[in-house]
């Protein structure tokens, strides 16, 4: 169960997509599209069914291009502007400590793509509360946990933990799933990382034209 301060929504779209240049010269990455809608957009309305969008439940945190993402969002979602560097996804969730306010964190990656719908809901209602829970898809030959598993962007962060990130760049895995129980939670969805040039092109050929 969720933490009594409810439940909030992160989506991380800071990052400067290098291997997907020279497309993020000018884009970043999660205003590319898939299927006529930006990877941004597709990230938000998977957080929708769990949490309302708005500046107060919703954030998205943006660097590169950030006028971009801060003018796309519009009045949406608050967005977290870092600077002078990016801080990762764990150093995100730190500069939001204060405007979390004791609410766990429901995080989507916004620069994934699924072939198909992921049940959001049953991902949140089913979670404990107590221990970090990511979605995974069975992928042995580039797995990040044991038996197989690889992170399928989203996840879900209890206050307990996101109250101890400090706004210093650094990843999640690195500071807390590696090191602490997670529970993982598999999906038979095709699942798509779209952060190569060739990785975005099989997404948009899997959602028809674009």
């Amino acid at each position: 169960m969720t933490s009594a301060a409810g439940l909030a929504g992160l989506v991380l779209a800071a990052g400067r997509g290098s291997r997907l240049r020279p497309l993020t010269d000018t884009t970043p990455k999660p205003l590319l599209t898939v299927g006529g809608v930006t990877l941004l957009d597709a990230a938000l309305a998977r957080l929708a069914p769990a949490v309302d969008i708005s500046p107060g439940t919703v954030s998205v945190n943006a660097h590169w291009l950030a006028d971009q993402i801060v003018a796309h969002v519009g009045d949406r979602a608050f967005v977290s502007v870092e600077e002078p560097e990016a801080l990762g996804t764990a150093g995100a969730v730190g500069q939001l400590r204060d405007w979390l306010a004791g609410r766990d964190l429901l995080i989507a990656n916004g620069d994934v793509w699924y072939d198909g719908p992921i049940d959001v809901e049953s991902f949140v209602s089913g979670w404990d509360g107590l221990r970090a829970r990511l979605l995974v898809v069975a992928e042995p030959e580039r797995a990040d946990f044991d038996g197989g598993w690889k992170f399928a962007g989203l996840s879900l962060l209890p206050w307990s933990i996101a109250r101890t990130l400090e706004p210093v760049p650094s990843g999640l895995y690195e500071v807390v799933w590696s090191k602490t129980e997670v529970d993982l939670v598999p999906t038979d969805v095709t699942f798509i990382d779209c952060g190569t040039v060739e990785d975005l092109a099989r997404a948009r050929e899997l959602a028809g034209a674009d």
